[in-house]
């Protein structure tokens, strides 16, 4: 049985929404597996490596988790940046409201963002004044506050690679229906099959590849030596964020019943934890026997489940 994790972490979407839930929310270990982001891995472009299924971005995820939890509301998009805040400034009158995705490196209230780095996130915007967005940020800064002008900015995300259109909010969080998460975690199951097995039929960049073939590409990339920009976002991000959503869906498959899901789930995690010292200390064959040992298990899980 895997034990749950508590810690901090990139959990910036999951966290939002539960804000936004308020009272009845699940958690955020629970959305983030409805969300389906533990059930894959892509190597986006051929190049960009994410722990989360091909085709698959948190956009689609948010929504997944909503309708499985029998949850509505609005999204919205502001089309140009003085558009988006006024939307957001009335949006805010009735309540909080999650802004996402936004460009992370351009939160400078972060103490080490300087500028954009193509990392996407998520916020609940609690007030707009005539100068300053209030915000409460899920990377540790509760009622943090920005001038507009660069919360703007921040919000078209331009580097964000799978960001279109820009100034996407989520207002008028309504519950349609009770659901108990056991009830939504089962229902998830068919849509987990579905991304483990690379079925996403949209559109995905040029080179985009998926579960095992990402690996193998990956574990030969790591091999070969890993650029600065690659080793830097796995070891901050990507591993970091891999692990623990597959830790998340070890937890919840055991709770519904899934006992042979649950334990390749709990593998899956401690092979993608694994590689986080491997690549902070460059022992780059190591590093890549591990994506490999990694690769099949996600067909595995498909049909365990």
């Amino acid at each position: 049985m895997s034990l749950p994790y508590t810690g901090s972490g990139p959990y910036c979407y999951a966290n939002s929404l539960s804000m936004m839930l308020g009272p009845e929310t699940p958690g955020p270990s629970r959305l983030e597996v409805l969300t389906g982001s533990p059930f894959g891995m892509q190597l986006l472009g051929g190049k960009l490596p994410l722990f989360d299924p091909y085709g698959w971005d948190p956009d689609l995820g948010i929504d997944d988790a909503l309708r499985l939890l029998g949850w509505r509301c609005e999204r919205n998009v502001g089309g140009d940046a003085d558009t988006a805040v006024a939307m957001l400034r009335e949006a805010v009158k009735r309540g909080p409201v999650m802004v996402g995705p936004v460009e992370m490196g351009l939160l400078s209230h972060q103490p080490t963002m300087t500028g954009a780095i193509g990392a996407d996130h998520w916020v609940v915007v609690l007030e707009v004044d005539d100068d300053v967005v209030v915000m409460h940020d899920p990377h540790g800064h509760p009622y943090a506050t920005l001038p507009v002008a660069q919360f703007a900015k921040a919000w078209r995300a331009e580097l964000v690679p799978w960001v279109d259109p820009p100034f996407v909010m989520r207002t008028d969080f309504v519950k349609e229906r009770d659901v108990d998460v056991r009830e939504a975690l089962r229902a998830a199951l068919p849509g987990a099959v579905r991304w483990l097995t690379n079925a996403y039929d949209g559109t995905v960049p040029p080179g985009t590849l998926g579960t095992e073939a990402a690996l193998h590409r990956l574990a030969e990339l790591t091999e070969s030596g890993l650029d600065e920009e690659t080793r830097g976002h796995l070891v901050h991000f990507a591993v970091r964020v891999g692990a623990r959503r597959l830790n998340d869906a070890a937890v919840a498959l055991s709770d519904i019943d899934q006992p042979a899901a649950a334990r390749i789930a709990a593998r899956q995690s401690r092979l993608v934890g694994r590689l986080q010292y491997d690549l902070v200390a460059g022992n780059n064959k190591s590093a890549a026997a591990t994506m490999r040992r990694l690769a099949p298990t996600y067909f595995e899980l498909a049909a365990a489940l």
